[in-house]
């Protein structure tokens, strides 16, 4: 009998998905272990206690001079808590400095200790962050000065204001409904004139329509996350990266993930990769035979498209003329936060709780990114829509992050473990049909781009392809955060950086390269189109036809699975 099968385990099993029901997918043995391991080295280091006592002392005075007027504590770069005038003014600004004096004795005291797991250190401090931000003045009604003086000013009507919409989100929370919005999947976003050419039980494969006379040979797959609906890349017209790549000439396919349900409970990683990013090139080499493929992937679709691209090396398959990574990880060693939610502990805690399931809720997924940014998506929004009763934005990327999808239990669990927990694919233990694959395989070009504020995929973990590829390979850094800063349409304010390392230029590490490389005013999207141009046949062509021969379309884009509560 299999361990699975054996009774007791599955007690054990049962009882700890009863347990992530209760804390949100979250272990508690996790955080126990972590503040035991940072406490009890702490507790054992005399002289790194007396020299907290310092840091302590120091802090107090420098709060105290800042509520002096002299040289306080300032809000770190992105911090807009305390943005408004009244933080200045007495009572406000001791509470202020005595806010960001505590946060800055806790990162003191969460430094690693020696002998201490720098991991568990981090976790702590992040831990007591979390804590922090939740009882910091800024998200009290009644010592934050902003919400005083529009409560003054409103004679309480923010409140009351702020009363309706906490009920209104409370009621669409237990109907299980969307925020309002006036964006519609297929009308105003996601509406680029195209077709569904193909389906299977993993995704349905979108081709749009040419806006063009005549199109590069080569046409583009573009591979999305299975985490976010597709569209994130064909937002409203203006702010859509794929009608831009059409307006330029390309033909454009892209998938669009099935939003998975317990069926697909046992869906596996690799199925992503042959049952999706293969079976799209196919149908695209059925659609436009003879023709290389221009591969961008994003986010974890760039992770599965470089998984691909070097078993497609591997077993010689050379269809792809160029492949383009969009803030998406090949090397898990610099992940970021996103690593003080993946240790044994906590993997096996959430295998517990898809066992259960099938499936990874949205909902689990959305509630960890939200915490990498509590301060604006959770404190900051409560702020805003509850205290001082004002009304949602209304933004086509807002529109989209709320249309969270699901994952299936299997898949998420191998990605996890394989990718985040043991980082396989760099470290040459990732096997493909029985066989180990390497990036080093991939001879196409590849053009990589990493965003400055990303705190899902650090750029300095995205620009890491640098270190497990040997060909040629542009890496582009640009303002912004993970989706804001690849989705940066000509006409915004941007900037970016751009290198270029030659199959036998040494490496360089990211900090010297970011200093080598000056910023460039504009969006990153139009040296990487010209750069897609200079890999395509020399001549445009007529733009083929829609879908592949004797198997007409299966409807109108958007399709049905990016439909899929």
């Amino acid at each position: 009998m299999t361990q699975d099968q054996h009774p007791y385990e599955n007690l054990d099993r049962m009882s700890r998905a009863f347990v992530a029901r209760l804390t949100g997918g979250q272990s508690p043995n996790a955080p126990v272990a972590a503040f035991a391991n940072w406490a009890g080295h702490l507790a054992r280091a005399p002289g790194r206690q007396l020299e907290l006592a310092g840091d302590i002392g120091q802090a107090a005075l420098r709060a105290t001079a800042g509520v002096l007027g002299g040289a306080g504590f300032e809000p770190e770069p992105g911090d807009h808590r305390f943005e408004h005038d009244g933080w200045a003014l007495p009572p406000f600004n001791m509470l202020k400095q005595a806010q960001l004096a505590t946060e800055a004795v806790w990162n003191a005291a969460t430094e690693p200790t020696r002998g201490a797991d720098p991991a568990a250190a981090r976790r702590v401090r992040f831990l007591g962050k979390q804590w922090l931000d939740a009882l910091s003045p800024s998200t009290i009604p009644v010592t934050n000065p902003e919400v005083v003086e529009a409560t003054v000013k409103t004679g309480g009507g923010n409140l009351v204001a702020g009363a309706r919409h906490l009920r209104e989100d409370m009621t669409r929370l237990a109907r299980g409904e969307r925020p309002e919005t006036d964006y519609v999947v297929g009308e105003n976003i996601a509406c680029t004139p195209d077709k569904v050419v193909f389906r299977n039980h993993l995704f349905e494969l979108i081709q749009y329509a040419p806006a063009t006379g005549t199109v590069h040979p080569e046409p583009i797959l573009v591979v999305p996350a299975w985490i976010m609906k597709y569209y994130i890349l064909d937002l409203s017209p203006d702010n859509s990266m794929i009608r831009y790549l059409v307006a330029q000439g390309f033909t454009v396919f892209a998938i669009s993930w099935i939003n998975p349900g317990r069926e697909l409970a046992d869906t596996s990683l690799d199925d992503y990769r042959h049952d999706g990013v293969m079976a799209a090139l196919d149908v695209i080499s059925q659609i436009i035979p003879d023709r290389q493929i221009h591969a961008v992937g994003y986010c974890l679709g760039g992770t599965i498209l470089s998984i691909a691209a070097a078993t497609m090396a591997r077993d010689g398959d050379d269809r792809l003329a160029s492949i383009s990574l969009l803030a998406a990880q090949t090397d898990f060693s610099e992940a970021g936060e996103l690593l003080l939610f993946v240790d044994e502990s906590q993997v096996s805690f959430l295998e517990d709780m898809m066992w259960d399931r099938g499936i990874l809720d949205s909902a689990q997924m959305a509630a960890s990114f939200q915490a990498l940014r509590d301060r604006d998506l959770i404190w900051g929004r409560m702020l805003s829509r509850y205290w001082l009763g004002e009304e949602m934005p209304d933004a086509d990327m807002l529109s989209w992050n709320a249309d969270a999808t699901r994952m299936p239990g299997r898949m998420h669990s191998e990605y996890l473990r394989g990718l985040f927990l043991e980082n396989r694919l760099t470290a040459g233990r990732f096997a493909v049909d029985g066989k180990v694959i390497a990036l080093r395989d991939i001879k196409a070009p590849i053009f990589a781009v990493g965003t400055e504020k990303d705190h899902i995929a650090p750029w300095h973990s995205v620009y890491k392809v640098k270190l497990f590829t040997d060909g040629d390979l542009h890496f582009a850094l640009t303002s912004g955060g993970h989706n804001g800063g690849i989705v940066s349409p000509p006409g915004k304010r941007r900037h970016y950086r751009l290198g270029h390392r030659t199959p036998e230029a040494f490496y360089m590490d990211p900090e010297t390269w970011f200093a080598e490389h000056d910023p460039i005013e504009g969006s990153w999207w139009e040296p990487w189109t010209a750069w897609l141009v200079e890999r395509s046949g020399p001549n445009r062509v007529a733009p083929p036809g829609i879908g592949r021969p004797g198997h007409p379309p299966l409807g109108d884009a958007p399709g049905t699975y990016v439909l899929m509560a």
